[in-house]
């Protein structure tokens, strides 16, 4: 078993307060989680909208059912298994009505104090987007939640070394993603 990890801790707190008080408690656990799990499921649906949605539909299984986020060994990983697990479904669904959409759909919301950084986070947003959904993943769980191979491997049900060879992979693109955005802006 490993060590527990914070927000592990903090995710399961929600679920004990969603469990004694019902639905009306799942604020504290959307105001914790909600951020973090859109950018995650951005990096699977592709779409800032659906990636919401499956945010949502996981959030509203928590509410009519906190017991199984309460005991569940690695809260975090398991909410982030749920949400991956939605947005796949939102996936499946859409299949038949693919359409392309804009970058802007990739942005989370966060404030941008300067036009610099935006254009930043576009190019990375960018980037993502044409990585194959299984690298953007693993790549957003690494960089963005800090998790080891082993802990990405729990979430998306893969061994640690699939998961360091799809990270090694979606890096090695990016790089080659954003060094030629890079070149294209100087033009």
């Amino acid at each position: 078993m490993s060590e527990p990890d914070p927000i592990s801790e903090q995710v399961r707190e929600c679920a004990d307060r969603i469990a004694e008080s019902g639905a009306a408690a799942l604020s504290g656990l959307y105001d914790l989680t909600s951020g973090r799990l859109v950018r995650f499921a951005t990096t699977v649906t592709r779409n800032q909208h659906d990636a919401e949605d499956a945010v949502q539909s996981a959030l509203v299984k928590v509410a009519d059912n906190p017991r199984t986020l309460r005991r569940a060994e690695r809260p975090w990983p398991y909410l982030l298994q749920m949400v991956r697990n939605e947005s796949l479904l939102i996936l499946r669904r859409k299949k038949r009505w693919r359409f392309a959409t804009g970058i802007f759909d990739l942005l989370t919301r966060c404030p941008v104090d300067e036009l610099e950084q935006e254009e930043t986070y576009r190019l990375v947003w960018s980037a993502m987007r044409r990585l194959p959904p299984k690298q953007s993943e693993v790549v957003a769980l690494k960089i963005w939640e800090n998790f080891t191979f082993a802990q990405i491997g729990e979430v998306l049900m893969i061994s640690p070394a699939t998961a360091a060879s799809r990270y090694r992979y979606g890096i090695a693109k990016l790089e080659i993603e954003l060094r030629g955005e890079e070149v294209e802006e100087r033009r």
